[in-house]
């Protein structure tokens, strides 16, 4: 919560990242299309799974930015290359880029040294500050509530069966999202913490 009321400093960029498994669902019949209008189309209740993908995304809530990428699996390597993406290219100029994320095991320092040279593995270690949000406590990272209006927005209630087909609509999506410089109203501070997590901070017994 102190990072999120800290004032907004382009040398030190505060990026919100995370992840979503995304099913893969494909019609067995085609929908029917609309009869007339004001009626809907017909969609058939039988589907097929076509797998799992997951959604990537990094989120810069002062700016309203955000990237998405869509992926096979969510492993090291596809955090080590996103995260190097972020320092290298995005922000190559920034001084160090502090980044909000859970404590899943693949969002270390050490992907780092798994995926690149111990040289570069340094390097971004050195330019990025690790903030990780508390175990069960990942609805404190702001990339929470985007990717939910991903869902909500793009995503719910629709059956994308390819993965290229996905990656289309949730990039479009983020497109307008960047466009319109959308973000988060966040209104969870420090001091709300202090009360509702107070089971989490230390305290003296007289």
């Amino acid at each position: 919560m102190d990072v999120y009321e800290k004032p907004y400093d382009p040398l030190r960029p505060m990026i919100c990242f995370d992840e979503r498994p995304c099913q893969l669902l494909k019609d067995v019949r085609d929908p029917l299309p609309m009869q007339a209008a004001g009626t809907l189309r017909r969609f058939d209740y039988e589907y097929r799974r076509g797998g799992i993908c997951y959604v990537h995304m990094a989120f810069e809530p002062f700016t309203g930015w955000r990237r998405l990428i869509v992926s096979e699996r969510r492993t090291k390597r596809e955090f080590a290359q996103e995260v190097r993406q972020l320092a290298e290219e995005i922000y190559p100029d920034a001084e160090k880029i502090r980044l909000v994320c859970d404590n899943l095991s693949t969002h270390s320092p050490a992907a780092f040294y798994e995926i690149f040279s111990p040289e570069q593995a340094q390097r971004l270690s050195r330019r990025v500050e690790f903030i990780y949000t508390p175990v069960h406590g990942s609805w404190l990272n702001m990339v929470e509530v985007e990717i939910s209006v991903l869902v909500k927005q793009c995503l719910r209630g629709r059956r994308l069966g390819r993965i290229e087909q996905l990656r289309c609509e949730a990039e479009a999506w983020c497109w307008e999202r960047n466009r319109l410089s959308a973000s988060v109203d966040w209104r969870f501070t420090t001091n709300d913490a202090r009360i509702k997590l107070r089971k989490l901070y230390p305290s003296i017994e007289p």
